[in-house]
Parts: structure tokens; C-alpha cells; sequence
């Protein structure tokens, strides 16, 4: 695990790369498969602090098109899913979506649950653009907020 961290960060390191793994990071990471992105944003702006806002920037735009990415899976696989419609919690979920519509869609950024409810909006077919402006504001709120409580919580660390 040392050694792969190691790698991570010394190609984060590299000016030429450091944007794009993280972009790629965050996109995947934005999908279904476990991962997160925030280890690779706190690395650049480690390895280059000048980079703070690009970071937060690229990474957002990482997230939020793999969050879109998402709302297409859910958009495709609507007829896969008609098997479990009938469940009580599938119907509060789906209530509660329908209710809330593209706002849901703020809750991207939260682990576990914020993919999956990317891929449950375009399921629904609520409007894509206004979910993906939401997925936006949410997924740079959280970007900002996660490297503001880092800068402060340890100042000396990213200098």
C-alpha cells in the first residue's frame, strides 16, 4: 500500500500529470466503484500548493462528470430495476426523490449513498441539467470544505 501511495503521489507531483490523475481520480471515484478523491487533492496541494483552486476546480469537474456519468447508468438500467419496485423502502426512497427532484442531487457529494442517488436521478428521468448543476454545487462545496478543514487542521503540513 506504501509503495502505491508513494507512486500516487510522486505522479500528482509531476506538473504534466498531477490535474489529470486527479481529474481521472475523481471521475472514477464519482461512479459506483469505492474510491475517494480527497486523498489525491490533499496530495497535489502537498506536492504543489500553488494548485489549491485549480485542484478544487479539476477535481469538481472530475466528480461531478462521473456523477453524470451516472445519472445515464441510472437513465439505461430503468427496466432492470422494475423487479424490486414493489419493496417499501425502494418506494419511500423513490417518493422522496420524486419530491425532492435535481435538488437531491446536492447530496452527491455524501459517501455511500451520493453515487448511487446520481444513478436513482437519471432512473427517475429528472431533468439531467438541473441535476448536474446540483451535483456541481454540492461536490465543490464538499471539495472546499474538506480542504479548508484540512489547510486548518493542519496548517504546517501543505506549506
Amino acid at each position: 500500500m506504501e509503495v502505491w501511495l508513494a507512486g500516487l503521489l510522486g505522479w500528482l507531483a509531476l506538473p504534466k500529470f498531477g490535474l489529470g490523475a486527479l481529474f481521472l481520480v475523481a471521475f472514477i471515484s464519482a461512479t459506483l466503484l469505492p474510491m475517494g478523491s480527497e486523498p489525491a487533492l490533499l496530495g497535489l496541494i502537498k506536492l504543489n500548493p500553488d494548485m489549491l483552486w485549480p485542484g478544487i476546480v479539476v477535481a469538481t469537474l472530475g466528480n461531478t462528470l462521473g456523477g453524470m456519468l451516472d445519472w445515464w447508468m441510472g437513465y439505461g438500467t430503468q427496466k432492470a430495476v422494475e423487479r424490486w419496485k414493489h419493496s417499501r423502502v425502494h418506494a419511500r426512497a423513490l417518493g422522496w426523490l420524486e419530491r425532492m427532484g435535481p435538488k437531491a442531487c446536492l447530496l452527491a457529494w455524501l459517501p455511500l449513498v451520493g453515487d448511487p442517488l446520481c444513478a436513482v436521478a437519471g432512473w427517475l428521468r429528472l431533468p439531467f441539467w438541473p441535476c448536474a448543476a446540483y451535483m456541481a454545487v454540492g461536490k465543490f462545496l464538499r471539495y472546499l470544505v474538506m480542504t479548508g478543514a484540512a489547510l486548518w487542521a493542519f496548517p504546517g503540513f501543505f506549506s
